[in-house]
């Protein structure tokens, strides 16, 4: 009876292993290098590595096998590529749009928003947001991360003529106030259990998605959830589910109480409306939660409670956390690099100047060079260091076809890292992004916001916030390295970049040192 049971597994094994490495998919990829593929389990010999050693083990990975390289996670095939060229042909798509199935794990916390679902509702949602980031409305939340930012240096400035800060908790709390506001119109400042609490569950998330990513055994639902891990994975979701659904309700209640008054002619300037009281309430500022709430009202057929909760939720990830980790490799470099550093603070002083003192937008759209420091940073560091897609048909790369069903990801970090583009890669030379110096690079040697039809609809939003709060500390203070220069960081794999390590940065008030 063993002997006989033993030999249906063998029988199960086998075509199994036929099934997924012989087949069309199985065919087309057995012509592209990679690692050693084992039957059943695929690569996972070497992918299932401690987690602080798995960037730098995909690292070696990318390297040995540039520029393009397959891996099988048992019987789920990816593909992996790492130029521009490459990446060019599959972002560039206007139907190879849809997101690969390790979004799927993010589908419990954000749904099928703007960042997970695709097609008509991915089309749908995009042209409802798209106001959101209207020029008008932009300046707006600018002002939001203005005042943030002199809250904060306030904050620095009361702790004496210098200190230290952990720098990604610091910043974290900075870019968590500025979209919670910029979001949903309310304020976090001051309520630090509330931070602390929100900022713990995105954690949470962010630790639970990548033991999930490196345990395919872990797929189904029903596997996961019976896991300590995935008791800590839907602990985090009900604390964040309830503290934007409360929010949100809180707003949808405003707007009934006040008969929608306040959301009319939402993408003109705010100070252009007359209407500044309705039955005795105020009018409040305005946020992008008041435009989904909007398009409810005026059509529920576009987007309903739920789906407001979905963009809501995606938003308040999005716009801190890769802020958050842009900014932090941005500060690390400006520290370790004194020149730099002098030379932002005489452009932001001079700038500042010539506007009477005061920060706005049409201040941070003449900082040409800090704003060529944090590309510069990004391109070395970028916040998302790769995207992935499900091929809904076949894809003809410069060397391979590579055919529907696959899931294909373009490694960022390492087309931003490619000699071909860029010369000495790892060096800081913010001066690699003047326009004399930039002409003739191929447009996709350089995407931190992705590319395409997906690209990401707040980057504008993103790259103003990073360059007030930058200008701002750096005129005021002389920044200093504590433990780590920034490649000696080691970084984690996450939703998002992540340092591996605490990263102290010294503040000192400039004139006190």
């Amino acid at each position: 009876m063993i002997v006989q049971v033993l030999g249906v597994l063998l029988l199960v094994c086998a075509f199994y292993h036929y099934y997924t490495r012989w087949t069309r998919i199985g065919r087309h990829l057995k012509v592209i290098p990679g690692p050693t593929v084992w039957p059943i389990v695929g690569c996972l010999p070497r992918l299932l590595v401690p987690l602080e050693q798995h960037w730098d083990n995909v690292m070696k990975m990318a390297n040995e096998f540039y520029p393009i390289f397959k891996i099988w996670v048992m019987h789920v095939p990816v593909v992996v590529i790492m130029t521009a060229e490459d990446a060019e042909v599959l972002l560039s798509s206007s139907k190879n749009i849809v997101k690969a199935s390790v979004y799927d794990f993010l589908h419990s916390w954000f749904g099928t928003g703007l960042l997970t679902s695709t097609g008509a509702k991915w089309k749908q949602r995009r042209k409802i947001l798209t106001p959101a980031f209207h020029f008008n409305v932009l300046k707006r939340y600018i002002d939001i991360a203005i005042e943030n930012d002199e809250k904060t240096l306030q904050q620095l400035k009361s702790l004496g003529k210098s200190s230290e800060q952990q720098i990604v908790p610091f910043l974290t709390n900075f870019t968590l106030n500025v979209i919670c506001e910029a979001a949903m119109g309310t304020a976090l400042a001051g309520k630090e259990k509330l931070q602390k609490d929100y900022k713990q569950a995105v954690l949470d998330m962010g630790d639970t998605f990548i033991y999930r990513l490196l345990r395919p055994w872990l797929r189904q639902d029903w596997a996961f959830y019976i896991t300590s891990e995935g008791r800590k994975q839907k602990r985090a979701l009900e604390y964040l589910h309830r503290f934007t659904s409360n929010i949100i309700k809180e707003r949808m209640d405003y707007h009934e109480k006040t008969g929608g008054q306040f959301l009319k002619n939402l993408n003109e300037d705010e100070g252009s409306s007359e209407v500044k009281e309705v039955f005795g309430l105020k009018k409040k500022r305005l946020a992008m939660l008041d435009l989904l709430i909007a398009a409810y009202k005026e059509n529920g057929d576009q987007i309903d409670e739920e789906g407001i909760r979905e963009e809501v939720d995606t938003f308040m990830f999005a716009g801190h956390d890769t802020t958050a980790m842009g900014m932090t490799f941005a500060l690390l470099l400006i520290a370790e690099h004194k020149d730099v550093q002098e030379r932002i603070r005489r452009e932001v002083t001079e700038v500042l100047k010539e506007h009477g003192g005061k920060m706005s937008i049409a201040v941070l759209q003449q900082l040409h060079y800090l704003e060529r420091c944090i590309k510069e940073s990004l391109r070395i560091y970028p916040s998302a260091p790769f995207v992935s897609r499900r091929l809904i048909e076949d894809v003809k790369l410069e060397k391979y076809t590579i055919p529907k069903g696959i899931s294909l990801e373009v490694r960022i970090v390492d087309i931003h890292r490619d000699p071909k583009h860029w010369e000495d890669p790892l060096k800081f030379d913010p001066d690699r992004f003047l326009p004399e110096r930039s002409q003739g690079r191929h447009n996709f040697a350089y995407i931190p916001f992705s590319a395409g039809p997906r690209n990401c609809i707040g980057q504008k939003f993103a790259m103003l916030e990073m360059k007030s709060f930058i200008s701002l500390i750096v005129k005021d203070f002389e920044l200093d390295i504590v433990d780590f220069m920034a490649h000696q960081v080691p970084l984690l794999p996450d939703i998002v970049i992540r340092p591996g390590k605490p990263i102290q940065i010294k503040f000192t008030r400039i004139g006190e040192k």
